[in-house]
């Protein structure tokens, strides 16, 4: 995924009301106004928050009649979560460390021997 498309995903998800939407699609398809039904928001203001998951392709919207359902699409956030996984290992591996050397300091040093106090 490029860096682009990976800002998006990212841009996207940065907003709880936009995260609540991805969280009610994950259970199944829904129209906007099903969506919109938990907000207190207007018409315009859902608009916009799923037109910014549709363009960072988080949703897709059918049209099925008159019906408009949306539905979730997994792919940005599998991208996101590969992206996210290069980094853990490597985070996990440096807290480790610092756990090491921490309780290393905090350990009670032994008095020399050889030496007069």
């Amino acid at each position: 995924m490029s860096a682009d498309k990976l800002s998006r995903t990212f841009a996207a998800l940065a907003h709880p009301t936009r995260r609540a939407i991805l969280a009610r699609l994950h259970k199944g398809e829904a129209s906007v106004q099903q969506l919109a039904r938990p907000f207190k928001l207007s018409g315009p203001a859902m608009t916009k928050h799923l037109k910014v998951l549709e363009k960072s392709g988080l949703i897709s919207r059918t049209r099925r009649a008159q019906f408009r359902p949306c539905r979730m699409e997994a792919a940005p956030l599998k991208a996101a979560a590969d992206w996210i996984e290069l980094y853990r290992q490597e985070w996990e591996d440096r807290f480790d460390r610092l756990e090491s050397y921490l309780k290393k300091i905090q350990q009670p040093q032994a008095p020399k021997k050889g030496r007069k106090s």
